[in-house]
């Protein structure tokens, strides 16, 4: 474990976070340090809100889903679309590094509204560039479901955590969509047998690139877990469920495009009469088992459920690949709520060996008092962060 914390840590973290119209926050400059950040306040308060502005620094839609026009803070009497923005300082053994995201209606080509990213004040032009600079892993409450939803919440559950530990993941699903949406344009516009050959080819090449990233993925989430010898927590069993992930196991990665790819041709008439791709990556489940159980996560309790969970994050958190990013952000929402005493101890102890810099919320100070001397405990009401 110590080993783990060291690589994943390396004293990498936001120091500032600003806000600007952002949910409740009409703005906010906030400074903290390097320990455990515990944010505390009423229902309501704006501790997730908090969290929320800090998750839209990671490709996707942040840990609520949601969309880039509902994140402004909400005026009286007032309509229609308004800007936001999040600002963070990253710092670290390097120097400190500038992050910037926002939403500027009407301000994209042809007056669409746009989500605006910046690295050290210039535009980069996708989001998937943030993944290279900080790693974002959360557990929100929502999540408690996973294994009772469907499976693409499963699939974007794997996928941030793999893109957390290896930014280029997020490259390679963003270049599958675009393959893929091409593909359906060209089915739906009648395009001819050598452009929908060439479409089918680059789509299957990013589909097992895709797959074969998750394999190593959940190899990675393996291997931190196991390294792990006394956790609190029980140890799961994982792998990817999906045809294109099958033909990996079977054979080598050239042949499994090019199975692949017959796959899309043979399909062309279903794929354009639905208008979606009836196979691939995009449609892959995440299978999560209780090891010590032997059985699947959707059987067991709720608490086993949750404890699954937290295991899996704080493996997500532990090992990053190659070439990852040195700062990682752990977003724990009302984390300590449905945890007894015993739990949330093993819990603190576990995320502060990780070395990593961990964002906590709740609405009782007292569930994290284990943590006195060690965090940063901040009251979060009426738009404000206060010490």
């Amino acid at each position: 474990m110590a080993e783990h914390a060291a690589q994943a840590g390396s004293g990498a973290m936001i120091a500032r976070v600003m806000l600007s119209e952002f949910r409740s926050y009409a703005a906010l400059d906030l400074h903290v340090d390097g320990r455990l950040v515990v944010l505390t306040g009423a229902n309501g308060a704006g501790k997730t809100n908090l969290l929320e502005a800090l998750s839209t620094m990671a490709p996707g839609r942040g840990l609520r889903g949601a969309r880039l026009s509902d994140l402004a803070r909400a005026l009286p009497g007032e309509e229609g679309a308004r800007s936001w923005s999040v600002g963070a300082t990253v710092r670290s053994g390097f120097g400190d590094t500038q992050l910037g995201v926002g939403y500027m209606p009407e301000a994209g080509d042809g007056g669409q509204a746009k989500r605006v990213v910046r690295i050290d004040g210039e535009p980069v032009s996708s989001p998937a560039a943030l993944a290279e600079r900080l790693r974002l892993v959360w557990l929100i409450p929502a999540m408690d479901r996973l294994f009772h939803d469907g499976a693409a919440e499963r699939r974007r559950f794997l996928d941030r955590l793999i893109t957390s530990s290896d930014p280029a993941h997020a490259r390679r699903w963003g270049a599958y969509e675009i393959a893929m949406r091409e593909r359906i344009s060209a089915l739906k516009n009648g395009a001819g047998g050598r452009w929908l050959d060439a479409l089918e080819r680059t789509m299957a090449e990013t589909a097992v690139a895709v797959a074969a990233s998750r394999r190593e993925g959940t190899k990675r989430l393996v291997a931190a877990m196991i390294d792990v010898k006394t956790s609190a927590f029980p140890m799961a069993d994982i792998a990817v469920a999906g045809a294109v992930e099958a033909m990996l196991e079977a054979m080598p990665a050239v042949e499994a495009e090019d199975r692949f790819a017959v796959t899309l041709a043979n399909q062309r008439a279903i794929d354009s009469e639905m208008g979606r791709t009836a196979s691939g990556p995009h449609l892959s489940d995440l299978v999560v088992r209780h090891r010590e159980k032997g059985r699947e996560a959707r059987a067991c309790s709720t608490g086993e459920q949750k404890a699954l969970l937290i295991r899996l994050v704080l493996a997500g958190a532990a090992v990053p690949a190659a070439g990852a990013p040195d700062a990682l952000v752990l977003l724990l929402d009302e984390i300590a709520a449905h945890l007894d005493e015993g739990r949330r101890r093993a819990l603190f102890d576990e995320v502060d060996a990780l070395g990593v810099q961990v964002w906590m919320t709740g609405t009782d100070r007292s569930a994290f008092s284990a943590l006195e001397g060690r965090a940063q405990f901040l009251r979060v009401g009426d738009g404000a962060v206060r010490a």
